[in-house]
């Protein structure tokens, strides 16, 4: 039978890696704990900070795992929020203002954030818009014309797009059905 040896500070959800190394060696532990979070998704520093303080790697050991990691490359922030931006817009199809929101949620420097979203003009938020109201446009038939309105406006709200464009987006598909919208109030 083999046994294993239990290091103090071992939580559960260290990986057999961190737990191989000596806990004396907290700059190795850093290392493998970076490593693995990298190995599954990028990450941004602040995530990789926040396991690193989470697993109590002293401060200064992982100020100083972190910086090499971004001086070769792999801890890589502005690529991050690029990635974020075109995956999370194409593929859920968050506006600029829900992105930004995600972004910051992430620990992404402001000027990082305001570079990604600025990837994206107004026209292409208005046609990815214009794209997820065609799609939610035939679940909403047969209801009436303010509740269509009020749905497919939420729908567009929760993903970060502003009230002025959602309202004109909805309206101009709700025509095109031929619907008369002239009559909805307060819209």
């Amino acid at each position: 039978m083999v046994r294993r040896t239990e290091w103090p500070g071992d939580s559960p959800d260290s990986s057999r890696a961190e737990k191989a190394l000596s806990p004396q060696d907290p700059a190795e532990r850093a290392r493998a704990i970076c490593l693995r979070l990298l190995t599954g998704t990028p990450r941004t520093r602040k995530q990789l900070a926040d396991a690193l303080k989470k697993r109590e790697i002293p401060e200064d050991v992982a100020e100083e795992v972190l910086s090499r990691f971004e001086d070769v490359g792999l801890i890589d922030d502005a690529a991050f929020a690029d990635a974020w931006v075109e995956s999370r817009h194409h593929g859920r199809g968050l506006a600029r203002r829900a992105l930004a929101r995600e972004l910051r949620t992430k620990g992404v420097r402001p000027e990082l954030i305001d570079e990604a979203v600025g990837q994206l003009d107004s026209e292409q938020e208005e046609e990815r818009a214009r794209e997820l109201v065609e799609r939610k446009l035939r679940a909403t038939r047969g209801l009436d014309r303010e509740k269509r309105l009020r749905r497919l406006a939420g729908m567009l709200a929760r993903k970060g797009y502003g009230e002025g464009l959602a309202l004109r987006v909805v309206r101009e598909a709700l025509e095109a059905e031929g619907e008369d919208v002239d009559e909805l109030e307060g819209f």
